[in-house]
């Protein structure tokens, strides 16, 4: 028994006394009870009259509630800690993981040292927390010399220890070593799997993840999260839901974390009915609402078109974080609802939720998108002047896109030329783009060049570039740079379009015969084309061969045979007249795609929802929701 215990032990009952029936706790019983540092420092201060202010066993539930608590304080704990003779391992470890829950790494690997040089032997409790110190502190080589401690004094067999060594590999990016501890544990538990799939999905090794994750005797679910996610980070859609959908044939239950990854998957695809089950599936089954999860169901909603669920959605929340209102005011900008954004971004003022500088990339976006010159300019401004928030590359980006899509150019160039850093990619290939519609080619020229020169293996940095020359008809010029992609080796982006329909995920790519069902859909094309050309339909690319240079489709496949006309054929074989379905495009809809979309909604009297690289257009009665802004 401690000295604590010993002076203690006739005491540790509780008593009344009979004037008030309060009990009255021993100072062993009071610290337990604890709740504030001013209550901790009376204990302390009764503790040091009773003579065991050098008590370890003592002291050391003073250091733990300063130490772990919320309402704690490290520096007094520190001060306890300098006045004990003899520290033992306990109080060590107490104070190192306090150091690490303060992310102040360095100082726990200070701590170990003088805790050897002390002579004090860790314990299987020191190292753990010791590793993950070196993790935060990107501590490679003391990381390595952890790792030889924990053999050292006997700890090679150790599960948690050999778990968080594999987890620290894995942040340094060292798979070798995490997959030599793996290779030698004696048992590996679930965890031991898992962070190892981890590590090979974060450097993109998604095969050799799965690999690991079939080898695997027992899964859990933050395993099969694990490989869910990693086809997810990866843009394999399809993979994910093959896997989501063995894990359901295997009657396991979805927790939240497997809900985000898949509707992240739904997101990727434009795969809106499948979505909708995962959110029913969520409120069905009671599952935590957190604000991640909430803000990617509406983020699915607002991705595969169906803003109106999004909203419904984001007004359900008991509780807004800031991300779920900057995703929803981002939803309304990409559906080219510039007016809806702007309305969301004063409710959220008014409720007293302060912007940050996200908040303004989408406020930006959504006047881009809607053509709000004045509003844009109000608000680049709004964010310095009332939020003390400086432009970042984004809003310079934005604001050069809005300016360069209204024909102000030289407005969008000043812009760049008083710009306090040096214009990446994005924010040039905005003025690159607006010369281009606007036909400005010798300020194109200018800045095409200089856009190839930061992105030189962006196919469609080329062909914009490319068909700049052919309107102004140096073809000669043109030639060049088709000349110059070829010898770079840099090959265009295939476009493909999706369309679900009945819970199916589809795929299109231009000119494409592999679906079952490809007769028919060719057979339903054809009758499209016939019928839009009844009412003056003509393509695009018959205007000259720009359009058959554009990045959006192989030149070799004639405009009638893009992916999202066989989409939009096969949408038309499986819908009837009034109703509406969803296409996903991973480029920019051309100019005849989008022409041809305009009259297909109106001869076929189809809502057509359409998802390009940077937004959406809701074809109706003829008309688009970007205005042709687009």
């Amino acid at each position: 028994m401690s000295s604590l215990q010993t002076l203690l032990a006739p005491s540790l009952s509780i008593s009344f006394s009979s004037s008030n029936s309060k009990p009255c706790y021993s100072p062993l019983e009071s610290l337990e009870t604890c709740s504030s540092m001013a209550q901790l420092k009376q204990n302390h201060a009764h503790l040091t009259k009773l003579g065991l202010s050098s008590d370890n066993d003592a002291m050391g539930r003073l250091i733990k509630f300063c130490v772990l608590f919320n309402d704690g304080d490290l520096g007094y704990a520190l001060h306890l800690f300098d006045t004990l003779p003899h520290p033992d391992a306990f109080i060590y470890n107490t104070l190192i993981r306090g150091y690490l829950l303060r992310r102040q790494a360095a100082d726990c690997i200070v701590l170990y040292l003088r805790m050897l040089q002390d002579s004090v032997l860790p314990n299987k409790f020191t190292f753990p927390c010791l590793i993950r110190a070196c993790s935060v502190d990107g501590a490679v080589e003391k990381g390595a010399q952890i790792h030889a401690h924990v053999f050292k004094f006997g700890f090679a067999n150790d599960g948690f220890c050999l778990n968080n060594l594999i987890h620290m590999y894995v942040d340094f990016k060292a798979l070798e070593n995490a997959r030599k501890v793996f290779n030698k544990m004696p048992r590996r538990d679930v965890v031991s799997w898992t962070t190892l799939i981890s590590g090979y999905a974060q450097l993109g090794l998604v095969d050799a993840a799965f690999e690991v994750f079939e080898r695997m005797p027992e899964r859990n679910s933050v395993s099969w999260n694990a490989m869910i996610a990693a086809y997810v980070q990866s843009n394999r859609f399809h993979e994910a839901f093959a896997l989501f959908n063995r894990m359901r044939a295997e009657n396991l239950a979805l927790d939240k974390f497997v809900a985000a990854s898949m509707l992240s998957a739904c997101t990727g695809l434009g795969a809106l009915e499948q979505g909708e089950w995962i959110h029913k599936y969520i409120r069905n089954k009671g599952i935590e609402l957190d604000p991640k999860l909430a803000t990617t169901i509406i983020d699915m909603y607002c991705k595969c078109g169906c803003l109106e669920k999004a909203y419904e959605t984001f007004k359900g929340l008991t509780y807004k974080s800031i991300s779920s209102w900057n995703c929803m005011i981002g939803g309304f900008a990409m559906h080219g609802k510039g007016e809806a954004a702007i309305s969301i971004f004063k409710d959220m003022e008014k409720q007293g939720i302060v912007p940050d500088n996200i908040t303004f990339v989408n406020i930006l976006s959504a006047c881009s998108h809607s053509g709000l010159v004045e509003e844009g300019r109000y608000y680049f401004q709004y964010m310095t002047r009332v939020h003390r928030i400086e432009p970042m590359m984004e809003h310079y980006g934005c604001m050069v896109d809005l300016l360069g899509r209204a024909g102000l150019l030289d407005e969008a160039k000043k812009l760049i030329d008083q710009m306090p850093m040096t214009p990446d990619v994005g924010v040039l290939g905005a003025l690159f783009g607006a010369c281009r519609i606007h036909g400005n080619f010798e300020l194109g020229e200018q800045v095409g060049k200089r856009v190839i020169e930061l992105e030189p293996n962006n196919s469609g940095r080329y062909v914009l570039l490319a068909n700049l020359y052919v309107k102004a008809g140096r073809y000669e010029d043109m030639a060049n740079v088709r000349r110059m992609m070829n010898e770079r080796g840099v090959k265009k982006v295939p476009g493909f379009s999706v369309i679900e329909l009945e819970g199916e995920v589809n795929e299109f790519i231009a000119g494409g015969r592999d679906h079952p069902e490809s007769k028919e859909i060719y057979a339903k094309l054809d009758e499209m084309l016939d019928r839009i050309r009844a009412i003056g339909y003509v393509p695009c690319g018959a205007e000259g061969v720009v359009e058959e240079l554009d990045e959006e489709e192989e030149k070799e496949n004639p405009l009638n045979y893009h992916s999202e006309k066989l989409a939009i054929a096969f949408g038309l074989l499986k819908t009837k007249a009034g109703d509406t379905f969803r296409i996903t495009k991973n480029l920019r809809v051309c100019r005849d795609c989008h022409h041809a979309s305009k009259l297909i909604s109106k001869v076929f009297d189809r809502e057509i929802v359409v998802r390009d690289r940077n937004r959406f257009h809701h074809f109706k009665d003829g008309e688009c929701s970007c205005k042709d802004y687009w």
